[in-house]
């Protein structure tokens, strides 16, 4: 893909690369060219993913839900989606080139944005799995947890691919962010369910009755 002309059929073809064989596609990928590239890509991403959930919201079931404001909140997703996804590369970019100063890799931004914007393949699959945080959150934060720590192993595979990071060292780094992404995934399933609870209760009963049991609580 080139800056001046942006290939959709390339991006198609460089994001089942990505998934499907992360170690040979990195270790091609193109690392210079500009930021205009990536940038086109995230926000690709972000509306993938934003459309995802605006359809989650209007079928009332995933992460994203309707609720009172119909598709409301819905279309919100896609502005919200977009916006992070910008965001995110630069964010992203700026994390990763940390991440791949401490594995003694390369710390050109350039590459690094690549590589962010690369990996924001991650961004319309996560939003896609959603779908099962509808069906239940015990299953959907299991799912969501595999889609993150499969991010992490393509994560593995840039560092050590395309910014030239040390194997032995960008693998200790994954690992150590994998155990915390699990241990963060286990203490937000007792939340989810407490606040699915909440909000159970609160559709159960009117206010009154809530500040009532919170009185004799």
């Amino acid at each position: 893909m080139s800056n001046s002309t942006f290939d959709f059929n390339a991006l198609v073809k460089e994001s089942k690369d990505v998934l499907k064989d992360p170690k040979v596609y990195f270790s091609a990928m193109k690392t210079t060219g500009g930021i205009a590239e990536p940038v086109i890509k995230a926000v690709i991403y972000g509306v993938l993913a934003g459309i995802i959930a605006f359809i989650w919201s209007l079928l009332k079931i995933g992460s994203v839900s309707s609720g009172m404001l119909g598709g409301a909140i819905g279309l919100m997703a896609i502005i919200w989606y977009i916006v992070a996804a910008i965001i995110g590369l630069f964010i992203g970019a700026v994390i990763i080139l940390v991440i791949s100063a401490i594995c003694k890799g390369t710390t050109d931004f350039e590459s690094n944005i690549r590589v962010t914007a690369a990996l924001m393949v991650m961004m319309p699959i996560s939003a896609l799995l959603g779908v099962f945080m509808g069906i239940s959150i015990t299953l959907g934060s299991i799912i969501s947890l595999a889609v993150s720590l499969y991010g992490l192993y393509l994560l593995f595979h840039a560092l050590t691919q395309t910014l030239k990071a040390d194997t032995g060292t960008s693998k200790i780094v994954v690992i150590i962010l994998a155990a915390l992404l699990v241990l963060f995934s286990v203490i937000g399933i007792g939340a989810k369910k407490k606040a699915s609870k909440f909000m159970e209760d609160f559709n159960q009963k009117d206010l009154k009755e809530l500040i009532q049991d919170a009185r004799n609580n």
